[in-house]
């Protein structure tokens, strides 16, 4: 790992997880690990809830774009001109909504090294003078779950977690329009929000198993997260 990484990345989110491992009573890795998520969650809350706001949008720009595209699926160019200024004239920016999956990325690799090595490690000469040193870090959650090693039972409830929070984002399009459409025209958002729904789940599990099981515990107590502040979002906005 570069240094820059450790620095920025690594070595706060590793003082973080001991930090909470010792404050916790009973220091139990696993309660660690969802605190340490809800703290992640509340520093990306301003960036996660600009995301939903404009998945939000985009799910109830649906129809509208369905009639363009009905208009002038023909015309490529007219409709690329007509789909941006319906996107300015609504102030919507579907790129935006991709943001907050970008900044997760380097948190999510940090994570991987300080949950595959962290839990083994007797080396703490990483911590900040003013947390603790715990000698070593159990890896036990519950008294039996170990979370230094691929857990099944977490990956597929990652799995049920990312397929809720995926269903929620399905835009619901009019019969009329979906039948004129037909299957093999459907738009773009529409094919992305199938494979969300049902593939990215699919492919939760699967990584899941490969990975330690306290990653993937942050991966469902994030997606539970996620979703939880989806419902609080959409429905403000409804």
């Amino acid at each position: 790992m570069s240094s820059l990484f450790q620095t920025i990345l690594y070595q706060p989110l590793f003082n973080a997880l001991v930090g909470l491992y010792n404050l916790i009573p009973g220091t139990d890795i696993g309660l660690a690990i969802i605190a340490l998520t809800v703290f992640i969650k509340v520093l990306l809350y301003p960036l996660m809830n600009a995301s939903i706001k404009v998945q939000k949008s985009l799910q109830d720009l649906q129809p509208k774009l369905q009639e363009l595209k009905q208009r002038y699926g023909n015309n490529k160019e007219e409709m690329t001109k007509r789909t941006l200024e319906l996107y300015k004239t609504h102030k919507v920016n579907p790129l935006s909504s991709c943001l907050p999956i970008l900044v997760q990325i380097p948190i999510l690799l940090a994570l991987y090294w300080v949950l595959r090595d962290g839990l083994a490690t007797t080396d703490f000469s990483r911590l900040y003078s003013f947390v603790t040193n715990p000698g070593a870090l159990d890896p036990v959650m519950f008294g039996f779950v170990n979370l230094a090693k691929p857990n099944i039972v977490l990956a597929i409830l990652a799995g049920a977690a990312q397929f809720w929070q995926s269903k929620m984002l399905i835009a619901k399009r009019p019969p009329a329009a979906a039948a004129a459409a037909g299957g093999k025209d459907e738009d773009f958002a529409a094919i992305m929000n199938k494979q969300m729904t049902y593939f990215m789940p699919i492919v939760t599990v699967l990584v899941g198993f490969q990975l330690p099981g306290g990653l993937t515990l942050y991966w469902l107590a994030s997606t539970v997260l996620t979703a939880l502040q989806q419902l609080v979002v959409f429905r403000k906005v409804a």
